[in-house]
């Protein structure tokens, strides 16, 4: 069964009401969409997703609540077309539960887990042309390196990417997993490559970027009064949302209601291990 990511906490912090306009911008599978129009009377949440999949599956997983539901295709940059579309001005609150989804992780032939054999893809939005196999094979042994420390804070990322470089070609996810942790060794409880794919997942997707555009539009996107409500599972996601939320508190445009990040409780961790990474940060427009 999916369980969406603090649901709790997301749902106390967002505090929907019955008849109020509702944005997931990271809709998944429809665990928090679902929940929140189900409290919904005359009220509506507008559900987004890069994955078409993903998509299909939400769209499934809440029918119902299909009469206060509407589903786009759209990445963070392009929401402001998606209330355009809608006929929405602005929406009472806003959730985004950034990272990859569960369905992606298990879904071998996506490419995003490097415990089952699947093609280097790490495509979110499959309709894209650039794959993970298109960095990992094409580029040249330096930009890789950067491109593993930038992104995932890699200390190992020239040995990988020298590694990498003299394994090609590299087709699958298990092969470049296994290239990975002959240059680097495990040191600790994660696999040696767990950086290396999350930063590829991440150039791929061009998620950082995303999410500086979801940042930027979100309190434009969000009536005054109401939420902006988001879930990180990384440093450097995490500290982007920080100091927006920050900088919109110190220009007096929202108030935060997060004074501290707000991560899942044990009885979550244990349940859904893959949430023991999370944060929640919250605010409200003013």
């Amino acid at each position: 069964m999916h369980k969406p990511v603090m649901l709790a906490e997301a749902l106390e912090m967002l505090a929907p009401r019955p008849d109020g306009v509702y944005l997931d911008a990271t809709c998944g599978m429809g665990g928090h969409a679902g929940a929140i129009a189900r409290g919904l009377t005359s009220g509506l949440v507008i559900a987004c997703d890069r994955d078409a999949d993903s998509l299909e599956l939400a769209r499934a997983n809440t029918a119902s609540y299909s009469d206060r539901m509407r589903f786009a295709h759209a990445a963070f940059s392009s929401l402001d077309r998606v209330l355009a579309d809608a006929g929405v001005e602005r929406v009472n609150g806003l959730l985004a539960d950034l990272g990859v989804s569960r369905y992606q992780l298990t879904t071998a032939e996506r490419g995003f887990s490097m415990m089952s054999d699947g093609p280097l893809d790490f495509r979110m939005d499959r309709s894209q042309e650039l794959t993970a196999a298109d960095i990992v094979n094409h580029y040249g042994e330096e930009q890789l390196a950067d491109l593993l420390f930038d992104l995932a804070e890699e200390r190992r990322s020239r040995r990988i990417a020298r590694a990498i470089v003299r394994a090609r070609p590299i087709r699958s996810t298990t092969h470049l997993a296994s290239v990975v942790e002959l240059a680097a060794p495990r040191t600790g409880r994660l696999h040696p490559a767990t950086q290396t794919f999350m930063a590829l997942r991440l150039a791929v997707n061009q998620e950082l970027e995303q999410v500086d555009a979801l940042m930027e539009l979100a309190p434009r996107l969000v009536a005054p009064g109401g939420r902006i409500v988001a879930i990180t599972f990384h440093s450097l996601e995490d500290r982007k949302v920080k100091q927006a939320f920050q900088e919109l508190v110190r220009s007096q445009r929202a108030v935060a209601l997060t004074k501290h990040v707000i991560k899942p409780g044990r009885d979550e961790v244990a349940d859904n291990p893959p949430s023991r990474s999370a944060k929640l940060r919250a605010v409200q427009l003013v």
